[in-house]
């Protein structure tokens, strides 16, 4: 009898295995060139052999801190939409898809994990004439950026927003590698419906996740190599190591956070503070994961104030209000760590 039911169970498995295989590799829509998705917004340019897009706003020259702002999971540099504009007045902004995100080449055997997709980060700002870069990043791009500024000696300074250091925000079924999940996982996240749904719930206003801003993030599946690229990538989820570096940062740094973050306790942030020595926590009380979308005022004030006092030679006049008085509908709190 268990005998029985040992190979019943064990050819159901077996069933639903193929099954999952199946779909996962069923063919989906055409991919499509990336020439062909690009706007006029759009620049490029090659690092260690991979094309990168990005966009820029404001002006580079002396006195104009360089701002790279690097996105989180599964998303793109369009996250930035709504932060970075308000940013060109002070500064040289710099807004990147990372390898296998985006508009950004998606190669199969390229190393995903967040060591090299920072070292990608690095060599980007140098190709792009940045100096004396503020690497800016949200949840992932967060973990990435805290490991550029390691490895960067040229650094000025690091932003982290929401990041995912401490706690990644990760679905679990992307956690698994075992096949046909990772193929499945870049199956979903090709969906657009999952897509809205996965975003709306990271936020506390859900209608910021407008159709447009889909049609955006969806440029990224829809890209010729992503099907292949994104199952690499899925592959190689590991917990990061940022947790361990983090004490090794020497540069400014600002934490502004949204303190509605579903997938993030509020006294992460704190604990993230602690880890950083001098970094300044800016809080946003109405804001979710996507801070910078939710009180993107609120947030570029809070990163051009910072700028005015950490880099008084190169930041352009910024607000004396402290950010707990910024005109903003979020409310802000600050501290900085001992």
């Amino acid at each position: 009898m268990i005998k029985r039911l040992v190979v019943g169970l064990s050819s159901l498995v077996v069933v639903v295995w193929i099954a999952l295989t199946a779909w996962a590799y069923w063919p989906g829509e055409p991919e499509i060139p990336v020439a062909k998705l690009a706007t006029t917004a759009d620049r490029f340019i090659v690092v260690d052999g991979l094309q990168l897009r990005y966009r820029s706003w404001g002006e580079a020259g002396t006195g104009r801190p360089n701002l790279l702002l690097i996105h989180g999971f599964a998303n793109s540099l369009q996250s930035f939409r709504l932060l970075a504009p308000r940013l060109a007045a002070c500064c040289h902004v710099v807004a990147i898809d990372m390898p296998g995100f985006g508009l950004s080449d998606k190669p199969v055997d390229f190393d995903y994990h967040n060591g090299p997709q920072a070292a990608v980060m690095v060599a980007a700002a140098r190709a792009l004439g940045l100096h004396h870069t503020v690497y800016v990043g949200h949840s992932l791009g967060g973990a990435i950026a805290l490991q550029a500024v390691i490895r960067d000696p040229d650094a000025s300074g690091l932003v982290l927003m929401n990041p995912g250091i401490l706690t990644t925000g990760v679905p679990s079924i992307v956690q698994l590698t075992v096949p046909p999940l990772p193929r499945m996982s870049a199956k979903m996240f090709a969906s657009r419906q999952f897509r809205a749904d996965f975003l709306g719930k990271s936020y506390v206003n859900p209608s910021l996740v407008t159709p447009a801003v889909i049609d955006e993030v969806m440029l990224g599946a829809r890209s010729e190599g992503y099907m292949a690229g994104m199952t690499s990538l899925m592959k190689q989820y590991s917990e990061g190591e940022e947790i361990a570096l983090a004490a090794r940062v020497r540069v400014p740094t600002l934490i502004p956070w949204g303190d509605q973050d579903r997938n993030k306790l509020r006294s992460e942030a704190d604990d993230l503070q602690r880890l950083i020595a001098g970094a300044e926590l800016v809080r946003f009380a109405g804001s979710g994961h996507y801070v910078h979308e939710e009180a993107a005022a609120g947030v570029a004030a809070a990163i051009e104030a910072w700028l005015a006092r950490t880099h008084p030679a190169n930041a352009a006049s910024a607000p004396s209000a402290p950010p707990s008085t910024m005109a903003d509908t979020t409310a802000a709190t600050t501290a900085v760590a001992s």
